[in-house]
């Protein structure tokens, strides 16, 4: 692909399909330019994306394949369990890098590429979906000159993605989710700026790890600043990595999350460790109820009432746990 060409990247989560399909729908058949884009998907079913846009549109769509060459007139869909990266090869990276937000693919990571890759050449677009992933990512871009592009939420099914994005990133156009083909129509055809700024270390460490990128995972030289929180995921330190307004955490091995999808990790984390406690606490009051009147069988009051007393506490915490949950 030609230094002077575009690419667009575009990231979407709840909500994405149809969004989607309108923006694909309406990108004009000679358009000039590469799309990538990222939607959450499961990671154990197949992604009927690539498909369902390819009949949508008038340039044809595929999931995208490790090594290729991006060509324009293209849309290449991230498949499920892969990050869709950008290479500075000129190629696509799928890679099974460390989830971020939870989520492989993810957003941020094929937006931090493209800032890394192709800095002021990169549309980014954050659509419809939950929680805050692609704030990072369109940060990147940004940083590196690029031009970004969201959802108006009040038009997004979901709006808290494209509301993130408004609230961190000095973004560069809002639109409708009708308008969003012609605009990137436009887009495309905008002038590049001649002298991209360099890519920071914290930026390229963190698109080199999304890319499993062994010097990467194995340094020492860490972005940010540990933080008092551990990794949903692994239990491991999380690193604090402010991008001015907006700060992301990443621990050692890669995984990385921005402030809502901490939260919602962290709850779910907590939930589980409920059910786990609910399971013993159940399995204590049976236990003890066993005792009990195998004690009672042989006489012995005063063990009975010891194992009743137990069961008793034990059922206690189980119904707390239940409201809770509940």
């Amino acid at each position: 692909m030609s230094e002077e060409q575009r690419i667009v990247v575009i990231g979407a989560s709840a909500g994405g399909v149809d969004a989607l399909r309108r923006v694909v729908r309406d990108l004009p058949a000679d358009f000039p330019a590469p799309v990538c884009i990222v939607l959450h998907i499961p990671p154990d079913s197949p992604s009927l994306l690539a498909p369902i846009l390819n009949r949508e549109g008038s340039i044809p769509a595929k999931t995208a394949e490790h090594g290729e060459r991006y060509q324009p007139r293209t849309v290449y869909v991230a498949p499920p369990d892969r990050h869709l990266l950008i290479g500075r090869d000129g190629t696509l990276h799928l890679s099974r890098g460390p989830r971020e937000n939870r989520a492989r693919p993810s957003v941020d990571p094929l937006f931090r590429s493209a800032a890394v890759a192709a800095g002021p050449r990169v549309i980014a677009v954050v659509l419809t979906g939950s929680l805050d992933d692609g704030t990072a990512g369109l940060f990147a871009v940004k940083k590196q000159h690029g031009i970004t592009v969201v959802q108006d939420p009040a038009d997004a099914l979901y709006p808290s993605m494209p509301e993130s994005a408004l609230s961190h990133v000095e973004v560069d156009h809002v639109a409708p989710i009708a308008a969003m083909g012609q605009l990137l129509a436009r887009l495309v055809y905008e002038p590049i700026p001649t002298a991209p700024p360099a890519v920071d270390k914290e930026m390229d460490l963190e698109a080199r790890t999304a890319d499993l990128e062994r010097d990467a995972l194995a340094t020492d030289d860490r972005p940010g600043e540990p933080s008092p929180y551990s990794c949903p995921d692994c239990g491991g330190v999380l690193w604090e990595i402010p991008e001015t307004q907006f700060v992301h955490y990443r621990c050692r091995v890669g995984h990385a999350f921005s402030p809502e999808a901490m939260l919602s990790a962290q709850d779910d984390v907590l939930e589980e460790a409920l059910w786990s406690a609910m399971k013993t606490l159940e399995e204590s009051a049976r236990l003890s109820h066993r005792l009990a009147a195998t004690e009672r069988d042989r006489g012995h009051d005063w063990l009975v009432e010891r194992f009743e007393e137990k069961e008793k506490e034990a059922r206690a915490r189980v119904e707390v746990i239940r409201r809770y949950l509940l």
